[in-house]
């Protein structure tokens, strides 16, 4: 139900900016704060693999708080706004990169328990965002598109993740959990990459709206 603040388009129905942006935000609470309790659960049980995964929910976090600026603030605050997201994104990825390279001589076997559990939570979290974000993914421009498909793809890594603890425990080794690590760590930064990608073309947009020179 809309609140009194909110305008109703015909039949009670929010309009399409106000629809998107109660989504948006309701998916960026719901990602931040499964980033908390991925991130817990990663150092319990000695994951590389689930802590490069925790970043992901940060960055769907970013994303989706990009696109709910983006229906308020101007070009220029949306433009910094983005880029300090980005960076944030990168400070639990250079953690997990750290618990990577100290244990490249020594991998340490993931407790499979914890691992399995967040990863089922994970994909009640991203399966939840994704069905939200489907039926305003066309209203936020390219962004909340991205947003839902983030959402939709991350189910794939959770299941990778669940396979991953099966290796574990068939092999007893800490090489899958740190393979999986690298590659999940690896889209998190590209991820970063983007965010900081999409805010420059913003900081240009607004520069060329005002018709100054670029750098």
């Amino acid at each position: 139900m809309a609140s009194d603040d909110e305008p109703t388009g015909p039949g009670g129905r929010l309009p399409d900016a106000a629809r998107l942006r109660r989504v948006v935000l309701t998916v960026a609470g719901l990602n931040l704060g499964y980033f908390v309790v991925e991130l817990a659960v990663a150092l319990t049980a000695g994951s590389v693999a689930l802590l490069a995964d925790s970043v992901d929910f940060l960055e769907d976090t970013s994303v989706n708080l990009l696109v709910w600026l983006a229906l308020s603030w101007p070009l220029a605050r949306r433009s910094v706004a983005g880029k300090v997201m980005a960076v944030i994104i990168l400070g639990p990825a250079a953690l997990a990169a750290v618990q990577l390279i100290g244990r490249i001589t020594a991998p340490v076997v993931p407790e499979v328990g914890p691992l399995i559990l967040a990863s089922l939570g994970a994909i009640a979290v991203n399966g939840t965002s994704a069905w939200l974000l489907a039926a305003v993914r066309h209203h936020g421009g390219s962004l909340s598109r991205a947003a839902f498909l983030s959402a939709r793809n991350d189910v794939v890594v959770n299941l990778a993740i669940i396979a991953m603890a099966g290796l574990t425990a068939w092999t007893r080794s800490g090489w899958p959990d740190l393979v999986l690590g690298c590659v999940i760590l690896g889209l998190a930064a590209l991820a970063a990459h983007e965010v900081w990608e999409v805010s420059e073309e913003e900081r240009l947009a607004s520069k060329a709206l005002a018709g100054e020179a670029f750098d």
